[in-house]
């Protein structure tokens, strides 16, 4: 394990909507360097056997600490509902996934107790949040939903359009007749639907917004292990606008490099393809 303050955090997904995780950690930890895979030759992971979900897993996780990554955060639901314990026992880094922080800040934040969950079919199958929730708190009032045509309208460019609208209110449907009153946004393309949700559900319904929940965490346990980049500097450090930012994909990089202003909000620099499973 890395015990560098200034080696990087390093992220992996599916494909594309973990860069929603990175944009979050450039905002909450600018100085850090990030390292980003994006399994792009492989996505979707939601149609794939647990089993083969855990290699694909291993395989990147194993490829992020050749690149001397000192936390690896699992930006991909499906991923951290089959894969997560399994990269837990078997690799000394810490590893984070999307799941609990979301969690534990709906857990803070709900009033009457009644919480809902939406994510792609794979993660809301898995059982990863029940499980979750009634480990932390069994009074929890669950309700979840599966909302497959949230990612494709995402990536289309239209989370604002009349069609994005009418899937949110058909989708939402349960949701509202259960009067949840916080609602996990299971799934790192949903970020980018927050205004569409946040309109159907209403002002009273509180968006956990899971990329945030990540940053937010990953700035805690950096902090707990003393890895934190800058630490030593003074208080703020600096802008953080010199860290170094790698991006890597295992398929063609121009599909990703094309998508990649609508998750990150910026263009990216240099995307590089490469063989996770010659690692």
């Amino acid at each position: 394990m890395s015990g560098r303050a200034g080696a990087a955090v390093g992220v992996f997904d599916s494909g594309i909507g973990g860069l929603t995780v990175v944009r979050e950690l450039i905002k909450v930890l600018p100085e850090e360097p990030i390292v980003y895979l994006g399994d792009t030759a492989r996505v979707p992971y939601g149609n794939k056997s647990r089993e083969t979900v855990v290699k694909f897993s291993t395989e990147n996780v194993l490829f992020l600490l050749q690149h001397d990554v000192k936390l690896v955060i699992v930006a991909c639901h499906t991923a951290s509902s089959f894969a997560l314990p399994f990269l837990e026992r078997h690799f000394k880094h810490p590893i984070l996934g999307v799941i609990e922080p979301g969690v534990e800040m709906a857990l803070e934040v709900t009033r009457s107790g009644r919480i809902g969950v939406i994510g792609t079919q794979a993660t809301v199958g898995s059982g990863a949040y029940p499980h979750s929730f009634a480990h932390r708190n069994r009074s929890v009032r669950l309700t979840q939903a599966a909302c497959p045509l949230f990612v494709p309208l995402v990536e289309e460019g239209l989370p604002n359009d009349p069609v994005a609208r009418e899937m949110a209110r058909r989708y939402l449907r349960p949701f509202t007749a259960a009067r949840v009153d916080t609602l996990i946004l299971g799934c790192t393309h949903y970020p980018l639907l927050k205004r569409t949700i946040s309109e159907v559900m209403g002002p009273k319904v509180r968006l956990i917004d899971s990329a945030r929940q990540v940053a937010l965490k990953a700035k805690v346990i950096l902090g707990e292990m003393d890895l934190a980049a800058g630490r030593g500097r003074g208080r703020g450090g600096g802008n953080g606008s010199s860290a170094p930012r790698r991006f890597y994909v295992t398929d063609e990089p121009r599909h990703f490099e094309a998508l990649s202003v609508r998750f990150l909000g910026r263009r990216l620099g240099d995307v590089s393809r490469v063989d996770v499973a010659k690692v």
